[in-house]
């Protein structure tokens, strides 16, 4: 596959896969999502590669979730919910190896989601971390919710997603969505340091391990199956177009409008 959302990149043992659309925040389409699933599906069992890293291209973003501007707001028909989120989240799981997610900038809405679905998440100073869904007629009603719940515990995981609110990496670090928060010019010395010590690992022992720890949470994979079905239905309603709409115009919904 010829990568143009993307970019891939094997050094020292380590695969560095980066959402490259800058000027859209790194935010996803269909294509992008394509390409991601390609791409830890090549570095995945490529036996060369020891460690996989998740980015995003330029300094303002890791990912801002979904691209509100593709198809004046609607998905391109691919995929439950016309994006194969799905297929995403499960292969950054399903690889026998650890992933890391390398943050600075934004990690908003799904954006934030892949970042919590990584195995480790390693910040810059700036990152800035949250949830949207609520705000634009949307919901991760699978692992963005469930596996958040896990991560970070029930409580704080209800708050991001009722208040959507934006966290700093410390507030992030503090409630365990990430592991280490380094200034900004050190991230990417710090993530090939985390790498590097993958590498001396026993990929066996580790991909034993990631097995492991994913047979915990295994049943949220049918949860998410579920909930994207009926978000697709959703997605269908006024109620939920009602968000696009206002984020293109630029002012705030009014949601509560559909429930009189």
């Amino acid at each position: 596959m010829d990568y143009t959302d993307i970019l891939y990149e094997v050094k020292n043992g380590a695969a560095y896969i980066t959402i490259n659309r800058p000027e859209k925040y790194n935010a996803f389409r269909g294509q992008t999502c394509e390409e991601l699933i390609h791409a830890f599906n090549r570095a995945g069992w490529d036996k060369s590669v020891g460690a996989i890293v998740l980015s995003g291209a330029g300094d303002k973003a890791f990912c801002a979730g979904g691209d509100q501007s593709a198809h004046d707001g609607q998905y391109d028909g691919r995929g439950t919910i016309g994006l194969p989120v799905e297929d995403l989240h499960s292969i950054i799981r399903d690889v026998p190896k650890p992933v890391i997610a390398k943050v600075q900038g934004f990690a908003i809405g799904g954006g934030n989601v892949l970042a919590t679905l990584c195995d480790m998440t390693i910040a810059g100073e700036k990152a800035i971390f949250g949830q949207v869904g609520p705000k634009m007629g949307s919901v991760d009603p699978g692992f963005g919710t469930a596996y958040l719940a896990r991560v970070v515990g029930e409580k704080k995981a209800r708050e991001m997603w009722y208040m959507c609110r934006r966290y700093s990496a410390q507030d992030a670090l503090q409630m365990g969505l990430v592991n280490k928060v380094v200034p900004n010019e050190d991230l990417d010395r710090e993530v090939a340091a985390w790498c590097d010590e993958i590498m001396e690992k026993s990929p066996t022992a580790l991909a034993l391990a990631k097995r492991s720890f994913n047979m915990d949470t295994e049943h949220q994979r049918g949860i998410s199956g579920m909930g994207m079905m009926g978000l697709s239905l959703y997605y269908d309603t006024e109620e939920s177009k009602e968000g696009g709409v206002a984020f293109r115009e630029k002012r705030k919904p009014d949601f509560r409008k559909f429930s009189k």
